[in-house]
């Protein structure tokens, strides 16, 4: 059973900046492996066993440049281990609220996660971070009881490959803490380019540089699927707005991270 491991970033309303929401898919071959990887990780950079791994802050003691090579070995055995990297991304000036945004997300990335499952012939579950939204708990039971409504091609369609829809936290597993530097890095990443932070875009290009093997393709020569990184919505009727999801795109090729999807007028 492949697990997903979900977190979002950028949460915070401002305008020009994406709202990202993340998951990891890890194989079940490879849950146990990547588990004892990560604990030797930790061990090796002498991490307090207590201490909750995130993209920040760095343990107490650890300078810069030591904790950016622990989080690179943290994402190094995560692409060994052959885990994929689903994302959504939605401009805030497009996106209600926070909360819908997320909820929205939560379930493109279940129905894409769904849909990979069809792929690997294979059923998954699904790990949502805590947050606080008096909508999310019966959000979930929707998520599982009927699936997704309002898809294109059918009003309903139930996510039979998942068998299950719970919460998780840093600290109860590695892989809440996985997801989080994940998701942090490419937020650092993408806000260098929206926020135009010319003196961090070595440092942008790098990670995604070093993140890209993530990405799931169709094929080994493809672009990277819709599956794995999605702009949300899917057509973009401002043209403004349009122009924005258009920078981040060619931002975002021209660093290693080509996306198979078109951006649509509206």
């Amino acid at each position: 059973m492949h697990l997903l491991y979900c977190d979002e970033t950028n949460i915070e309303e401002r305008k020009s900046d994406f709202f990202l929401y993340g998951g990891i898919c890890i194989p079940p071959e490879s849950c146990a492996s990547l588990s004892r990887r990560i604990d030797k990780i930790r061990e090796t950079a002498k991490v307090p066993t207590t201490f909750k791994l995130k993209f920040l802050p760095a343990p107490e003691g650890m300078n810069h440049e030591t904790f950016i090579e622990l989080k690179k070995s943290v994402i190094a055995a995560t692409i060994d281990s052959g885990a994929k990297l689903l994302v959504s991304v939605i401009l805030h000036d497009i996106a209600t609220t926070p909360d819908v945004a997320r909820r929205n997300a939560i379930n493109t990335l279940c129905y894409h996660f769904d849909c990979l499952l069809n792929r690997y012939k294979s059923t998954g579950l699904v790990l949502i971070d805590r947050f606080s939204d008096k909508q999310i708990d019966s959000h979930l039971v929707e998520k599982f009881s009927i699936g997704v409504a309002g898809l294109p091609h059918t009003n309903q369609l139930r996510l039979s490959n998942i068998v299950g829809f719970h919460y998780s936290a840093i600290g109860q597993s590695h892989f809440p803490s996985l997801i989080d530097i994940l998701v942090g890095s490419l937020r650092f990443a993408i806000n260098t380019h929206t926020r135009d932070h010319k003196q961090n875009l070595a440092t942008a290009s790098k990670i995604l540089e070093g993140i890209q093997p993530l990405f799931f393709r169709e094929k080994e020569a493809s672009p990277i699927s819709e599956l794995s990184f999605f702009f949300s919505p899917k057509t973009i009727k401002v043209e403004c707005y349009r122009t924005k999801y258009e920078n981040l795109k060619a931002f975002l090729n021209n660093n290693g991270i080509n996306t198979a999807q078109n951006i649509l007028a509206g």
